[in-house]
């Protein structure tokens, strides 16, 4: 994939994760902050549908935008084709490997196996 559609991919993430993490402070200001930290209370969103595939949205977007800008950074400290591959799917396979664990636990949070 060229650079220049990675890095619109980076900048679409950036605004799409701002976006849901407002959204996301919003519905932790609708109660007292520390009422929202609760165990239960916690737990009791991920039993909403739209809060928690919000939350999975802003966990793939979170970690796209971050394993990117990682990546960016790494490819800017050396250069070298076998380097340039080891980097981009060392990026990929960890930015999955992060979905996956934090998938599992949004989905085991909101099926009450805690």
């Amino acid at each position: 994939m060229r650079e220049s559609i990675i890095m619109k991919i980076h900048y679409g993430t950036a605004l799409g994760a701002v976006a849901l993490v407002a959204i996301h402070i919003l519905f932790r200001m609708t109660q007292n902050f520390s009422e929202s930290l609760q165990y239960q209370n916690v737990i009791a969103n991920y039993h909403l549908l739209p809060y928690a595939l919000m939350l999975e949205v802003v966990l793939i977007l979170l970690s796209v935008h971050g394993f990117n800008g990682l990546r960016v950074i790494l490819l800017e400290l050396k250069q070298g084709i076998m380097y340039e591959k080891m980097i981009n799917y060392g990026s990929i396979g960890a930015m999955a490997a992060l979905i996956a664990y934090g998938s599992r636990t949004i989905l085991m949070a909101g099926m009450g196996m805690s």
